[in-house]
This record gives C-alpha cells, sequence and structure tokens, in this order.
C-alpha cells in the first residue's frame, strides 16, 4: 500500500510539474520532457535514491550526511576581516575544521557588495551535535568567522542555536554521491587502499 501511495504521489507531482511549465519557455519543456523520458527510465531500471530528509532542528540529510546553509548580514569591516583571516590560511580553514571530525566541506562567499556572508557546511549526524561540536572543539575558530555577523551571540552563548536557526535555510533539494560514508568512514577507507597500494606495489 505505501509503495503504492508513493507512485501516485510521484504522478500528482509530473502533472503539477507539467502544469507549471505549460507557460515555460520551448528550452525548459524540452528540457523538461527529456528529463521525465530519463526519470522513467530510470525507475524501470530500479535505481533508488535516499530522501532528503529533516537534519534535526533544521536543515537536511541525506543517509548519514547533513547540510547547513546560512546567509547573515555583516557589520561594518567583517568582510575586510574574515578575508584577511582566509588568507592567513591560504583560503582553507583546515586546521581548525578537522578538529571537527565530522564536516566535509566549508564555504564562505561575500554577498551584497560584502553587506551579507553565505556560510554553508556538509557534515555527519544531527544539527545539534553539529553546532556541540563546533562550540566544544573549535569555538575561537568559529568566532573569529562568526564575530562579524549582526547580532552574532558567541558560539559559547545560550542563545547561539537560536541565531543559527533564525538564519539558517534549509535546502529544498541536495545531492549527495556518498550519502553512507561518514568523514571518519572515509579517512579509514582511504587508509586501506592506501595499504593496499602499498601492499601491491611490493607483490609487483
Amino acid at each position: 500500500m505505501a509503495t503504492q501511495a508513493t507512485a501516485e504521489e510521484r504522478l500528482r507531482t509530473v502533472e503539477r510539474l507539467k502544469e507549471l511549465f505549460a507557460d515555460a519557455s520551448p528550452l525548459g519543456k524540452q528540457a523538461l520532457a527529456n528529463t521525465l523520458r530519463d526519470l522513467k527510465s530510470q525507475a524501470s531500471d530500479q535505481v533508488t535514491w535516499l530522501p532528503v530528509e529533516s537534519a534535526g532542528r533544521t536543515g537536511a540529510r541525506v543517509g548519514k550526511v547533513s547540510e547547513l546553509t546560512i546567509i547573515v548580514p555583516l557589520v561594518p569591516g567583517a568582510a575586510a576581516r574574515l578575508r584577511a583571516f582566509l588568507k592567513l590560511v591560504h583560503g582553507n580553514p583546515a586546521a581548525g575544521a578537522d578538529k571537527v571530525g565530522t564536516l566535509h566541506d566549508m564555504r564562505f562567499v561575500f554577498l551584497e557588495n560584502d553587506t551579507k556572508l553565505l556560510f554553508a557546511t556538509a557534515y555527519d549526524g544531527d544539527w545539534d551535535a553539529y553546532i556541540d561540536d563546533f562550540a566544544t572543539k573549535i569555538p575561537d575558530y568559529l568566532d573569529i568567522i562568526d564575530e562579524g555577523w549582526e547580532g552574532w551571540p558567541g558560539i559559547r552563548s545560550p542563545q547561539a542555536k537560536d541565531y543559527l536557526a533564525k538564519h539558517q535555510i534549509t535546502a529544498e533539494g541536495w545531492y549527495v554521491a556518498h550519502p553512507d560514508l561518514t568523514v571518519a568512514e572515509i579517512h579509514r577507507l582511504k587508509r586501506i587502499g592506501k595499504a593496499v597500494d602499498e601492499l601491491l606495489d611490493k607483490i609487483g
């Protein structure tokens, strides 16, 4: 019964999509037709995707991996300070990020003439635990990044999570190539792969 309901919901979604594209450009209509045909073919091949679910308080998760996307207003001078810090670490704050242990990536994009910042990450697990990791493992790194966010109370503040949740925007769609692999599992597989390569080199 659940499978039938899912199929019916998918059919309704397709019909709604066709209605919305009725006044789209010819380019859009053709692209939709091609894509629907491709999706139907993949469905017949029994290709399965993990659904996008909630990461907890806010944000989305696919499998074991979650996303966090925040757009915040910046106080005057904040963009220049953060740019200088990012330049110090060659644009890659790995020294702090690696200490978290569950962080896949982290991005900083300045918007609207340096008056706003888009801060986005992908991480393992639930939202609350992830924010707690920042607060306990790299609080100073995070406050260097966030000190210029308008109204930011500091990562050690009890109000920090409320601030982050207020400014976070949950992704409507999100693709993860390996949703079943955590950061720790990826590192383990890399070590195994390296050991296997070294063994093969010795044998060869």
